[in-house]
């Protein structure tokens, strides 16, 4: 089942079961979905559809550093519901000790030696991670392990 189904299917159950918030969050990710799909001309297959919702999780996450400076506490907790609900229909995330070992595995791959080599590290890196980590986390190891 794709994602976009499981989304169709999850938002008629969020609405027969009266979830607002749920299907708010649901209905957004569809619509970005949606325009993601008229910007590129096509429909989206499950990696790209998995681009988009990562970039919608991200923004909440900016959001919540602005709203967490502002002390807006009310308006942090339901962004971190949305990305809650949002996370579900990303794959799981790799954590920090697994990004380290693949980008330490391309470094030897790619046979880098300095910082100028980051750009081969990333892309390999990059396409074997594919959305299970963050482009900013994956930079930043490959920068300290280069240095």
């Amino acid at each position: 089942m794709s994602i976009k189904d499981m989304l169709n299917n999850d938002m008629k159950a969020a609405l027969k079961a009266g979830e607002k918030e749920r299907l708010s969050v649901i209905r957004m990710a569809k619509s970005a979905i949606l325009y993601a799909e008229k910007e590129k001309l096509h429909e989206l297959d499950d990696e790209e559809v998995i681009e988009v919702l990562f970039k919608e999780v991200k923004k909440r996450k900016n959001d919540i550093n602005e709203y967490e400076r502002l002390g807006k506490a009310e308006v942090v907790e339901s962004l971190e519901r949305e990305i809650a609900i949002l996370s579900s229909y990303l794959p799981q995330q790799l954590t920090d000790e697994e990004v380290e070992e693949i980008v330490r595995q391309a470094i030897i791959e790619v046979g880098a030696n300095s910082i100028k080599d980051m750009g081969k590290v990333m892309g390999t890196v990059m396409s074997k991670v594919k959305g299970r980590a963050d482009g900013g986390l994956i930079s930043n190891m490959v920068k300290m392990l280069l240095q």
